[in-house]
């Protein structure tokens, strides 16, 4: 009985008050550490807020004015240049890769070129550029389209020295018959471009030279 007396026994005033008081300051003690960790984590995220801000990507700014948004920092920063494609009467559709700084090439010249031929689909075919060491051995071609294939030539024409096109060439203008340039010396090569002479063709060309 005396045990049982012991459980329900119930605590004084003067006891729970205690008691209270000994809890509390456990909760303040908590809600302190809280906000101090609010505080730091505000010290600590507001020069990144700040920084963003000051380089215009303030989500806030963007939404609620996006007059001010579309008017701020970023229209400074210059977007890449669209490479346009031309084309011209014969099918042939070109875009300037580079524009060179040299001589520019007219019809009747010769040129020095390095150049990389591949199939619409993206194959490769053949190049004057050795993909793996990088050595190049340019090849010499007149702009005569009774010598080159017409396409190549109405291509290369108007380019300046230094400058790279890339074209696709469709076969009307291109391989017409087996004589025309530019064909590679090899046998595998040669055969490799012959089997695609009927298709339209990528060349993407470097003018070295006029000569």
């Amino acid at each position: 009985m005396e045990s049982q007396s012991l459980l329900f026994q119930v605590k004084s005033p003067s006891s729970l008050s205690c008691c209270i008081k000994n809890e509390q300051p456990k909760k303040v003690r908590e809600e302190n550490l809280r906000n101090r960790f609010r505080s730091l984590t505000a010290k600590r995220m507001m020069p990144r807020r700040l920084l963003l801000q000051f380089m215009g990507f303030s989500p806030l700014i963007a939404i609620a004015q996006p007059d001010f948004a579309a008017t701020g920092p970023m229209l400074e920063m210059k977007e890449p240049e669209v490479i346009r494609t031309l084309k011209l009467p014969n099918g042939v559709r070109f875009q300037e890769i580079l524009e060179g700084e040299g001589p520019k090439a007219s019809e009747g010249n010769r040129v020095e070129i390095n150049y990389v031929c591949r199939r619409s689909n993206g194959y490769f075919v053949h190049s004057t550029v050795d993909q793996f060491s990088g050595e190049s051995s340019p090849v010499i071609l007149p702009l005569d389209e009774n010598e080159i294939i017409k396409g190549l030539k109405d291509v290369i024409v108007g380019m300046r020295v230094g400058g790279k096109r890339r074209a696709l060439i469709p076969p009307s203008v291109g391989y017409i018959n087996e004589n025309l340039q530019p064909i590679p010396q090899e046998f595998g090569p040669r055969r490799s471009l012959m089997s695609h002479m009927n298709e339209p063709l990528i060349f993407e060309v470097q003018l070295l030279k006029l000569l």
